[in-house]
């Protein structure tokens, strides 16, 4: 049952996260910046878990020694959410989504490294298939979108190992032992205060006003936030963080739809086959031991 109950939760996160390329740009293409973009996401995902936390009568009472895990692991998901914001608004959101997918690659070679999981050739295959998988969707990128291509892969490569080590941190430290609400509430919340604090200092958070700039802000900060991270953190806790990763496919597959549908971004033949490649040799890790 926990299993069955774990798959659900991380198809329901990797689905719902897949939306937030669409609602992203679509932020960005009325002038917003990456930290406005931010401060409202995670600001709003956490006054609406705070209430549903409430409501369900959660404990949010946190320790000393758990305070720790907890602002790292804050740390880790923002610098998530500010590369990814760059990625997209430089190269394809598809492009960016689907390099973010190679952070399951991440995760095994962090356990295998520091967690004492045995060393497989079959990893080293899947990396270096990766690799190969981003470098054909970097020759599909045309780098239409107006922004620095080089930045743009950049900051999504970046997403790879911070998202990497908060799946991690999620299930190996102290954080594992907080109800999945609460501890996806304090993440955000912190992570909601820094991005404040960063469009403070980078022209300031203005006050929207617009009915359907709030449409955007909702659908960014509800499904594609609250929904998407506590489904995340409860998937890790009934399959781990291996299982949970290959679930994430579907994540880059709803972005790359998005981008083709919504955005007219193009899909090459370099780009499709770039694409394939990353989702087997991801497919290649996190079916090793299933």
């Amino acid at each position: 049952m926990n299993r069955t109950r774990g798959i659900l939760w991380a198809a329901l996160s990797s689905s719902t996260f897949g939306l937030a390329p669409l609602f992203t740009l679509l932020l960005l293409g009325k002038g917003y910046s990456p930290f406005e973009v931010l401060s409202y996401r995670w600001g709003i995902a956490t006054l609406a878990l705070t209430l549903f936390g409430i409501v369900t009568r959660r404990n949010f009472r946190l320790s000393l020694q758990d305070a720790g895990p907890v602002l790292l692991l804050s740390l880790m998901r923002a610098a998530t959410s500010l590369s990814l914001v760059f990625a997209y608004a430089n190269i394809a959101s598809g492009v960016a989504s689907t390099i973010h997918f190679m952070y399951p690659l991440a995760v095994t070679l962090a356990m295998m490294l520091f967690f004492g999981e045995p060393r497989s050739g079959r990893v080293l295959t899947a990396v270096a298939v990766s690799i190969v998988g981003a470098l054909l969707l970097s020759l599909g990128e045309n780098g239409d979108s107006g922004g620095s291509r080089f930045w743009g892969l950049l900051a999504a490569c970046i997403s790879v190992f911070t998202y990497g080590g908060y799946i991690i941190g999620v299930r190996k430290t102290r954080a594992a032992s907080l109800d999945p609400t609460v501890l996806t509430c304090y993440v955000m919340g912190i992570g909601a205060l820094l991005f404040l604090a960063g469009g403070s200092l980078t022209g300031g958070v203005r006050l929207e006003s617009d009915g359907q700039t709030w449409l955007y802000i909702l659908g960014l900060a509800l499904p594609a936030t609250a929904v998407s991270n506590m489904a995340l953190v409860r998937a890790i806790g009934n399959i781990g963080p291996t299982l949970t990763s290959i679930f994430g496919a579907l994540e880059p597959l709803t972005a790359v739809v998005i981008g083709i549908l919504v955005f007219g971004e193009p899909f090459t033949a370099a780009g499709a086959t770039g694409i394939l490649l990353i989702v087997a040799a991801v497919s290649l890790v996190v079916l090793r031991r299933e």
